[in-house]
């Protein structure tokens, strides 16, 4: 191997003899072999020149290594770094070539932009000066243009105006020339138009046009208004208009005279025109309107056809009802309202037989009957708004007044179809003053009413005990009567138009609930000693009701809608969690819930203080049986019949009078969650008290099974087709102790060898033990004493 010292001393030793030139020639071929080895090996690359030796040394020794005869390949090998070299000076004068061509070009460009430039900065001063030298050539004209434009402009305005004007002038003189030829309905049609150009103008500043405009179409309005009323009105007193009589005796429109078509004919020209003067009406009439705080909702004022139709029938309303007439009685609300309501239904048939028709003709989206019931509908508003004030703290006459306005609403928009969108009673109802004093007073009459049903004789006795398909909850007469109450305070305020009001009476009816069920909870402390007694019962039943009551209200659609509503007034208040919002949003919860729980809670104590009081009778009963001499008593074999151990009978006579009578006292979903929490705790003291503190012989184990299984299971036959399965500590416990010996050897060696194993429990479901723990069964199986005597 040649070493990198050895490298740099052959070639020297070779070319000692060789002339100068060679040498140099040598050194030249050598740069390029070192040239190339840094070129083409990666590991070069970057590294600094004095590695160049090891570099080289690792080129040769790869290339040439130990072998001498490889030396041969050392002109190769300068051939191709010659070439390699050559390669890179060629890369290398072109790159030096082209760069300064590209810098040179470079700068050429920057100068032709920089002449560019000085020339446009040349063009643009010229430019400024040119300009400001014509702006100050061209100012007067300007101002002299700017005047001759503002003088345009004004004579433009002074013209549009005499347009108007004139517009104005030839559509008046269009309606008087109508008129003078008796063509009214081209009268109405232009006075229509005169109407729209006012509309059009109500944005105007010029003020003296819009008063001439106004003043114009008012003198139009009022002689074609007064014309066509006078005859319009003319038209239904042939008609016998208004209709004072029951339909029935009505001999107009149902009888039909010779002349009887000229008048439809008539009647039906002169709607239809004044149905033309609506617009001007609207514009020049100020809608009479209730003040602000009824909110009545926005509606349009009755058309102008049907407020002359109602004209007889509004002073007919203001002379009886108002003033000193004797018809006029405070106190007797019921009368204008039953005159309003039987005006309605008199006119019914005639608005939606002849008016009717004439609206569908000029294709208006108007409905003749609530026209005509909205017209009636303000009267009644304009009443109550001015009696209520008088009555307000006159609790008698008051709830008397809302009662009446009640009934008054549900006929009005049952039997006429009234809208609840449109202005109604219930607005006037939820004025603030009145509205807090009708809450006052229907808590005021509801616990007054709730006072006389406890206090009835009959307050807990079902008005149904006779009749035993409707009577399954055995409700007492003070429960159905409550919760009656609260379905007609529901009836009273459903129709209230805002959800704000709505939920003012839910409140209410949550406040009652309450104070019912302290009351119902007092009553039950008065009888708490005597828990199995009718009274008690009689109120345990009266709480399961109203809980039940209110879990199916809490489903009906007005009150998830009154839901609703309440999670929105909730949401803004921030009165709830979130977690609590969240219930409510996905109906997890209702309006009731909180009155609801309380129910439960008050529904589960009363029943575990009789079940409690049924267990103490029962153990009482069952000292005797737990004193039974179960490790004597004779094998099944040595009895001829099995019989029902002595001991057993007070027990089980105490627990069939007690679930007899409680059966007949309580409600069918209430005897069964009684009996079921009884059963569990028998099941546990039979098991814990008698089984587990006893050793039962055959005989013994074989009497206990007899006494389960066919005298105390059988007791709850009747309440569930497999009472064995309340009692499953006594089923399981029977079994152990009943199993032949040697089944019962077989298990207690699997349970001591497989202690808490897979076959242990396999074991203990084969022989019907699903519910005693493997430690359980280990006991019982010790409490048996007819073991073999194995020697053991």
């Amino acid at each position: 191997m040649l070493l990198a010292g050895d490298f740099g001393k052959a070639p020297a030793t070779r070319c000692c003899s060789e002339n100068g030139d060679q040498r140099k020639n040598i050194k030249e071929k050598s740069d390029i072999n070192i040239a190339a080895v840094v070129g083409n090996q990666p590991v070069c690359e970057g590294t600094d020149n004095s590695d160049l030796p090891s570099y080289v040394a690792v080129f040769i020794e790869k290339e040439v290594g130990n072998d001498l005869k490889s030396l041969k390949k050392l002109d190769k090998l300068i051939e191709q770094m010659t070439e390699s070299k050559m390669q890179l000076e060629e890369q290398v004068l072109t790159v030096s070539s082209e760069i300064p061509k590209r810098i040179q070009s470079a700068l050429k460009n920057a100068e032709e932009s920089k002449q560019f430039l000085n020339h446009f900065l040349e063009q643009e001063s010229h430019l400024f000066s040119s300009i400001n030298s014509h702006l100050l050539t061209a100012q007067p004209w300007i101002e002299d243009l700017g005047a001759m434009i503002n003088q345009i402009e004004e004579i433009e305005r002074h013209l549009a105006y005499l347009k108007w004007i004139s517009q104005i002038e030839e559509l008046s003189d269009n309606i008087q020339q109508y008129l003078m030829t008796n063509n009214v309905p081209e009268a109405a049609s232009t006075l229509v138009s005169m109407a729209e150009l006012d509309i059009k103008l109500q944005e105007s500043s010029c003020t003296h046009l819009l008063g001439f405009m106004r003043a114009t179409v008012k003198f139009w309005h009022k002689i074609l208004k007064d014309k066509l009323t006078s005859d319009f009105e003319e038209i239904l007193a042939q008609l016998h208009w208004p209709f004072i009589a029951p339909p029935q005796s009505q001999t107009v429109g149902i009888s039909r005279p010779a002349s009887a078509p000229e008048i439809h004919s008539n009647l039906e020209t002169l709607f239809c025109q004044l149905l033309k003067l609506q617009t001007s009406d609207e514009l020049l009439t100020e809608t009479k309107q209730l003040p602000e705080k009824y909110s009545l909702p926005a509606s349009p004022s009755v058309i102008l056809p049907i407020q002359i139709m109602l004209t007889p029938l509004q002073k007919r309303f203001r002379y009886h009802f108002r003033g000193n007439r004797q018809t006029n009685v405070i106190s007797k609300p019921e009368w204008y309202l039953a005159q309003v309501l039987m005006w309605i239904g008199n006119h019914t048939q005639f608005l939606d037989e002849k008016i009717q028709p004439i609206l569908d003709k000029v294709g208006s989206s108007v409905n003749a009957r609530l026209e005509f019931s909205r017209g009636l509908m303000m009267l009644v508003l304009e009443k109550l708004a001015a009696d209520i004030p008088c009555l307000l703290y006159d609790d008698s006459l008051f709830c008397h007044l809302v009662d009446e306005v009640l009934l008054f609403e549900r006929e009005l928009h049952s039997v006429h179809g009234y809208p609840s969108t449109f202005a109604n009673c219930m607005h006037i109802l939820s004025e603030e003053t009145c509205f807090q004093r009708w809450l006052t007073v229907e808590r005021k009459f509801a616990l007054q009413k709730m006072d006389s049903m406890l206090s009835s004789e009959a307050a807990w006795i079902s008005q149904y005990k006779d009749i035993t398909d409707v009577d399954e909850m055995k409700v007492p007469d003070c429960a159905e009567t409550f919760m009656t109450l609260l379905l007609v305070i529901t009836d009273r305020y459903k129709n209230l138009p805002t959800a704000s009001r709505k939920l003012q009476f839910l409140e209410l009816q949550k406040d009652l609930v309450d104070d019912f069920r302290i009351r119902l909870t007092q009553v039950m402390k008065e009888e708490t000693r005597a828990s199995l007694g009718f009274r008690y019962c009689a109120i345990l039943n009266a709480v399961n009701y109203i809980s039940t009551v209110l879990a199916d209200w809490a489903d009906n659609v007005f009150f998830l809608q009154l839901q609703q509503a309440a999670l929105e007034v909730f949401a803004e208040n921030n009165t709830l969690s979130k977690l609590q919002l969240g219930q409510l949003a996905s109906m997890e919860s209702s309006v009731f819930d909180d009155m609801i729980n309380l129910l439960e809670r008050l529904k589960h104590d009363m029943l575990t203080r009789q079940v409690d009081h049924v267990f103490r009778e029962v153990k009482d009963a069952a000292k005797l049986y737990k004193k039974e001499r179960w490790l004597s008593l004779p094998s099944q074999s040595e009895q001829a019949v099995m019989s029902l151990s002595s001991s057993a009978c007070p027990l089980l006579l105490t627990l069939r009078d007690r679930l007899l009578q409680l059966e007949q006292q309580l409600c069918f979903s209430l005897f069964k969650i009684f009996w079921q929490m009884l059963v569990e705790k028998l099941d546990i003291y039979i098991y814990q008290e008698i089984i587990l503190a006893n050793h039962f012989n055959e005989g013994g184990a074989a009497q206990l099974h007899f006494d389960m299984t066919r005298n105390l299971f059988p007791l709850f036959s009747h309440y569930c087709k497999r009472p064995e399965n309340y009692f499953k500590h006594v089923k399981e416990a029977c079994i152990v102790l009943n199993l032949n010996t040697g089944c019962a050897l077989l298990l207690r060696d699997v349970l001591q060898s497989t202690s808490g194993q897979p076959p242990a429990t396999a074991a203990l479901n084969e022989v019907g033990i699903y519910k005693l723990a493997q430690q359980d069964v280990e006991i019982l199986l010790n409490l048996r004493t007819n073991w073999p005597n194995t020697g053991k």
